[in-house]
């Protein structure tokens, strides 16, 4: 369930990610173009200043013989205007280098969108495959189990994953660790399917009720109870069958996760159960998440 969890927020992050990228690729396109416009805004000027400075220095070179001092004002308004010119040719140069290197950066961005836009697609591929593999194993197992549900016996999805709860009158007597003959059958139909489903890993927890164990009974208590009663299930499984042991696991709750927190006969009877929950293993996703 964590996993899934954490697997769905880094989903929901990448795709808010994107969106800044997309709105940060958006401002950076409105800047390129504001800055084309003042370049060329800067290049009439720069034409204007040329003519300008053209035209004075053809009134520079008619009025050479004038008056010394109409000739100082005119060289005086000629270097200013070569000064204003030289800065406008700067202005111009540093503005092609901040569009070039924001252009560059545009590039950048719009590439690791890209990239990140390929990366959530593989994810959401991967966990929509998942998805669809739980809900056809469920139907899977459903089927293998027909006849048992509502005998003591639910599949149901959960949480991306598929849970098989069998209740204690399925599979065992009160304060007993032996399966039930009847459920040893119910047991050996889903070995089938656990079988033709190498990618599934299986986590049998076994459940108490809150009534304690009787002090002098070989049982503990109803910790060495649950835990007694997941592997008692795991041995069935692995009996005689194909099923690689290291895809399975037993774990043992006592009463502390009950389905109903009631405290009446109904509410025990429900508590009293053992779950098998199979989750499809997620290596190629971990992969995808490792690499990047």
């Amino acid at each position: 369930m964590a996993e899934n969890e954490r697997l769905t927020v880094e989903n929901t992050e990448m795709k808010a990610h994107r969106e800044v990228v997309e709105k940060e690729k958006i401002r950076f396109v409105a800047d390129s173009v504001r800055r084309y416009e003042e370049i060329n805004k800067l290049k009439n000027d720069l034409v204007q200043l040329n003519k300008r400075y053209e035209d004075l220095q053809s009134a520079n070179d008619a009025l050479l013989q004038g008056s010394a001092r109409e000739t100082r004002r005119l060289l005086n308004e000629l270097q200013s205007t070569q000064e204003d010119l030289q800065k406008k040719e700067a202005r111009l140069r540093e503005l092609e280098l901040a569009v070039s290197s924001e252009r560059n950066d545009l590039n950048r961005l719009s590439a690791e969108l890209e990239a990140r836009n390929v990366r959530l697609a593989e994810l959401e591929k991967i966990l929509y495959r998942k998805d669809s593999a739980v809900n056809a194993l469920r139907e899977i197992v459903a089927n293998a189990l027909y006849g048992f549900e509502g005998q003591g016996l639910t599949v149901e999805l959960k949480n991306g994953k598929v849970y098989v709860s069998l209740e204690e009158q399925l599979l065992f007597k009160s304060g007993s660790t032996e399966v039930d003959p009847r459920g040893v059958v119910a047991l050996k139909r889903l070995v089938k399917v656990l079988e033709q489903n190498p990618d599934i890993n299986i986590m049998i927890e076994g459940h108490t009720d809150n009534v304690p164990i009787m002090k002098g009974a070989a049982i503990k208590d109803n910790w060495d109870l649950s835990v007694m009663r997941a592997t008692s299930i795991v041995r069935i499984l692995l009996d005689g069958s194909g099923i690689d042991p290291r895809r399975l696991t037993a774990a043992g709750h006592g009463e502390f996760l009950p389905v109903d927190p009631a405290n009446t006969p109904e509410a025990r009877r429900k508590n009293r159960r053992t779950e098998i929950i199979l989750t499809p293993k997620l290596d190629e996703l971990f992969k995808i998440l490792e690499n990047n």
